[in-house]
């Protein structure tokens, strides 16, 4: 028998590559250096992130377009441990991810080395599946397991750790089966029982949409459902993909602010949920409830994670009737330029007027970007991508690994000028990659939705110590000269008429591109003040104009 010279490192690759992952986000250390040498020799496409969080993000906007898995290199539980954040979104996302994470060499170890950290303890933060492969000749068996959870239903992120020898030694041998089962339907019982509620007379229902339906195939099951039935129709505040625009069904996202939630909620007597989870707010808030399902209204679930969300609600769609109705789609409309200084609003008012055809949004514009929605409705087809876990710096890493997902698809990502900073690392490896990433700055000095937090917890007596920690006015920002720092040409604008004109160049001319908005933060001075004290009489008014206050603040 001849001897296996395969080193675990390459049987790593091969089994990825095997099982069609064709993407790694690195930033590999010392005991990475065997899988980075092997890169060499295999069709594995790997690109350097220069901080840990961009790599985690971008594998996860990567699988928010591709519906796989790419994988990340990362440097020890130190290296792991930098790219959390992004992970934490990631596991909310449900999006399918492989780490491959470096360790020490087996019989270094027991030195207690500088670097030497529990891994697991890391990993277990985000994991469905970790494991540390003691020998080589195993490594290509954990790859393919960790393929295959990552891979099933529900998606989730596999951290499988790779000791240095591990990798370096001969012996290792690449897996090419990566057969999972398919997902079933929710039950008949189940779904015969919500085919009942939704055809109930004199009775109020309302679908909240989630994770697996909200691409133009689950949205149109959802709105023949609701237009047979007389359903209202809403989907997660965060969703991980949301197919929208010109020809797709229209649906409104539940708001971020509980009150507005709720006003949304209000008077339903029934709730079907669909792949998302029940209401709750994002925080707790002294004197206020934080589940948000309305007293008196009955909760029922579709489908649980581990079946199949798309195939359930199709079967819902016949099972009360639906198949032959047309549901309402979403008109062809753009809002007109706007002119004059530059705003939130008109920035939206822009992106609506000029987003091209099959564009992919990265969103987290913060408090510059609630009118977003309202004004891109009509415009060609588009994704939209979310913050899926509040932690912020997803926008920019998440944007790059979706222009690596598809790189014929314009990528438009819109960042809070804070949120920016977390990552901003990212616009190098935009520019490395070469890849059409056009970037908004909303650029007004400040945490602005934590000001705006600060008045909504009843915190008393903000001074000038407190208020310094949500100011980043002092010194200011330079995006422009950040950009160009890292090779990305860029622009500052101040007026609606820079901001168009810088629009249209970066939508017409490919590459990447950073516009550097200047914008007034949304809620300042009385504003801000009085918002809390609005958003608490919501609950006290009648429902209607409450809607209309609603529409008003967060279309």
């Amino acid at each position: 028998m001849s001897e296996n010279n395969t080193i675990g490192a390459k049987a790593l690759i091969d089994t990825l590559t095997n099982a069609g992952i064709e993407v790694c986000f690195t930033n590999p250390g010392t005991s990475e250096m065997h899988f980075v040498s092997e890169l060499d020799n295999s069709n594995m496409k790997a690109v350097l992130c220069l901080f840990e969080g961009v790599a985690t993000g971008a594998a996860d906007g990567y699988a928010r377009i591709a519906d796989k898995p790419a994988a990340t290199l990362l440097h020890l539980g130190c290296g792991l441990g930098n790219g959390l954040a992004n992970l934490h979104n990631a596991k909310k996302a449900r999006v399918p991810m492989i780490n491959i994470v470096g360790d020490h060499a087996t019989y270094h170890t027991k030195y207690d080395a500088p670097l030497q950290s529990d891994i697991e303890t890391v990993a277990k933060n985000f994991s469905k599946w970790i494991r540390t492969t003691q020998e080589t000749s195993q490594i290509g068996k954990d790859a393919a397991e960790a393929i295959k959870v990552a891979t099933g239903t529900p998606a989730q992120i596999s951290t499988l750790i790779l000791a240095a020898d591990v990798s370096w030694n001969k012996g290792g041998v690449a897996e090419t089966d990566f057969s999972i089962p398919k997902a079933p339907l929710t039950s008949a019982e189940n779904l015969e029982q919500i085919a009942k509620v939704l055809k109930e007379e004199g009775k109020k229902t309302l679908i909240l949409l989630g994770r697996r339906v909200l691409k133009e195939e689950g949205l149109l099951a959802a709105a023949k459902i609701a237009e047979k039935c007389g359903a209202k129709l809403l989907t997660e505040t965060f969703p991980t993909r949301l197919q929208r625009g010109a020809g797709v069904p229209y649906v409104e996202r539940l708001a971020y602010f509980a009150e507005m939630a709720s006003v949304q909620l209000e008077g339903y007597n029934h709730m079907i949920l669909i792949d998302t989870k029940a209401p709750v707010t994002f925080f707790a808030y002294p004197g206020k409830k934080g589940y948000l399902v309305p007293d008196g209204c009955t909760l029922h679930s579709l489908v649980t994670e581990q079946e199949d969300a798309l195939g359930s609600i199709q079967a819902l769609v016949e099972a009360v009737g639906a198949i032959d109705i047309s549901p309402k789609l979403q008109e062809a409309k753009r809002p007109s330029l706007p002119t004059g200084k530059l705003n939130g609003e008109k920035a939206a008012q822009a992106i609506g007027a000029l987003l091209p055809e099959n564009a992919i949004i990265s969103d987290e514009a913060q408090t510059s970007g609630v009118k977003i929605p309202a004004h891109t409705a009509g415009a060609p087809k588009h994704d939209i991508l979310t913050l899926t876990g509040g932690a912020i710096g997803q926008a920019l890493p998440v944007a790059l690994g979706a222009a690596m997902a598809d790189r014929n698809r314009p990528v438009l990502a819109l960042v809070g000028d804070g949120s920016s900073m977390y990552t901003i690392q990212t616009l190098w490896s935009i520019v490395a990659e070469n890849l059409d990433v056009t970037t908004v700055i909303f650029n007004n000095a400040s945490y602005s939705i934590l000001n705006i937090e600060l008045e909504r917890v009843g915190a008393k007596n903000a001074g000038p110590k407190a208020k310094a920690q949500l100011d980043i006015s002092t010194p200011g920002l330079d995006f422009v000269s950040l950009a160009k720092g890292m090779g990305m040409p860029g622009v500052r604008v101040t007026t609606a008429e820079e901001f168009n004109e810088a629009l249209e160049k970066a939508f017409r001319e490919k590459g990447p591109f950073l516009i550097d908005a200047v914008v007034p933060s949304e809620y300042e001075g009385f504003k801000l003040k009085a918002l809390p004290y609005v958003l608490g009489a919501l609950d006290k008014i009648p429902n209607s104009i409450a809607k209309a206050i609603k529409n008003k603040i967060a279309p």
